[in-house]
């Protein structure tokens, strides 16, 4: 009688902290980086939970947002909830997104390669409320230093990278 296939274990993990406004990546259980983020401002909600990501685009435009760029997205619920970058960096360390995760777009680009070259069912993405209410003072440091100004999206569906049956991948 055959075994049941059991998910293998993710080798890439995303943590998104909502309270602190940070995301840590962490690959074989090595902190590889820990980002300043925006995550949905009132009353717009980035849903607290354990996904994995379904579709990888360099290049999507939100249909929901009037084409907002939404470069490097890594979408992780049906709603259309991504990982993206925005050149709202001086907003980044505090909620400020239609419900999506922003990154500057130099963290969105290396976090998007690394999904890709590790496969998104080897990635998993937590997002949490955090132990506290408050930003940190890191954070705050984090807009002083941030420059730019960008456009911000939620979601709009694609064939690229979409996920098949199975957690295979095509181009």
């Amino acid at each position: 009688m055959a075994k049941p296939a059991v998910a293998a274990p993710a080798r890439v993990l995303i943590t998104v902290d909502k309270a602190t406004q940070r995301m840590r990546v962490t690959v074989d259980g090595k902190l590889r980086y820990s980002w300043a983020v925006s995550t949905g401002r009132a009353p717009y909600k980035t849903p607290a939970g354990t996904f994995r990501p379904f579709r990888l685009e360099k290049e999507h435009y939100s249909r929901e947002w009037d084409d907002a760029p939404m470069p490097y997205s890594i979408f992780f619920t049906a709603a259309g909830h991504a990982i993206h970058a925005s050149n709202a960096t001086r907003q980044l360390g505090r909620p400020a997104s239609h419900g999506c995760v922003r990154l500057a777009p130099s963290h969105a680009a290396a976090l998007f390669t690394l999904v890709r070259a590790e496969g998104p069912g080897a990635t998993k993405v937590t997002i949490t409320n955090g132990a506290s209410a408050g930003r940190t003072a890191r954070s705050r440091s984090a807009d002083v230093r941030a420059r730019g100004r960008a456009h911000h999206a939620q979601r709009g569906p694609s064939d690229i990278w979409q996920a098949g049956s199975g957690d295979a991948w095509t181009e």
